[in-house]
């Protein structure tokens, strides 16, 4: 018998050729880590004031739960990428995200994010999605991070116009 040999920490297998070291993205442990539970309206003042403040043609992200909760993301060009890799123009520095994760883009006022082949997927209020248009206050789920997203006021109110 091998009793030199110790098994990995709960049963974790690693893939051939890993090493503790490798830039890998992790995949979720379980389902339940993917839960949809949407936020209520618990906005903070400034985080709303952010929100009112928004231009036409603007759109924000606000992170709800991960890492960086409370950050702010401003969408105010035409493709924004998402990843861990350190050029991403939102960059989440966690291993349950991909390098090169999603990317959101814009045409005109609408807003539409765009799954890059992720390895933990992106989803949009509960449902895993290649490519999927962002409404007001949608829900994005990108690895552990939880975010949503806010378009301008302005936008809101020629949208209920029309």
């Amino acid at each position: 018998m091998d009793d030199f040999r110790r098994p990995d920490a709960g049963g974790i297998h690693r893939g051939s050729g890993a090493s503790r070291n490798s830039d890998a993205t992790q995949t979720f442990g379980h389902d339940s880590d993917l839960s949809f539970v949407p936020f209520g309206s618990d906005l903070s003042s400034a985080e709303l004031a952010a929100i009112d403040a928004l231009p036409s043609g603007v759109a924000l992200l606000v992170v709800r739960s991960g890492p960086t909760a409370g950050a702010r993301y401003l969408l105010d060009t035409d493709v924004m990428t998402v990843g861990r890799h350190p050029e991403a123009d939102i960059f989440f520095d966690d291993v349950t995200v991909s390098r090169r994760h999603a990317e959101i883009t814009r045409d005109g006022k609408r807003f539409e994010i765009v799954d890059q082949r992720s390895l933990n997927g992106t989803y949009v209020n509960g449902e895993r999605v290649d490519r999927a248009a962002l409404a007001n206050g949608a829900e994005v789920r990108i690895g552990k991070f939880r975010l949503n997203f806010f378009v301008s006021p302005a936008d809101l109110e020629q949208v209920a116009e029309s």
